[in-house]
């Protein structure tokens, strides 16, 4: 049965298309997504070279997300949105983890929103704890000195 294209113009492949089952086109872009490989690479393994892998994954990326959509399994963006999907009843109760109630509501009015995100996110460290290497102290001067070439 011929397949039609969104203005009912009849599809098909062309003859030579590296991807030429659906089949195809859904390994290329989970291995894609799951291994996260150069282009280069991606297309050697599918027999392409890299400027068709570029163009097969900005094609195929927007139809798996379009997909995903339709069917209602897009990844969940916060921890209330997959309590919804899975039950509260698999989640851990995050409210205990949190020992502080003003340093989380100072985060939520900074970032605007109350939904807790799904993964934490981590700030950056204030100074290092390792000692400072001090170069130019005199007893590294003379140990540098003494070493013998």
């Amino acid at each position: 049965m011929p397949s039609y294209c969104s203005n009912n113009r009849l599809y098909s492949d062309c003859a030579n298309c590296p991807l030429p089952m659906t089949e195809d086109r859904f390994l290329f872009i989970l291995v894609y997504l799951k291994n996260n490989p150069l282009q280069v690479f991606q297309g050697e393994l599918f027999g392409m070279p890299q400027n068709k892998a570029n163009q097969w994954i900005h094609t195929l990326l927007p139809v798996l997300q379009a997909t995903l959509r339709a069917l209602g399994d897009t990844p969940a963006r916060s921890m209330e949105q997959l309590a919804q999907r899975l039950g509260s009843h698999m989640l851990p109760d995050i409210s205990s983890s949190v020992p502080d109630e003003s340093s989380t509501d100072s985060k939520q009015e900074k970032h605007g929103s109350s939904d807790q995100p799904l993964f934490a996110m981590m700030g950056r460290n204030g100074a290092s704890s390792a000692p400072k290497i001090r170069i130019n102290r005199k007893a590294t001067i003379a140990a540098r000195k003494n070493v013998t070439p």
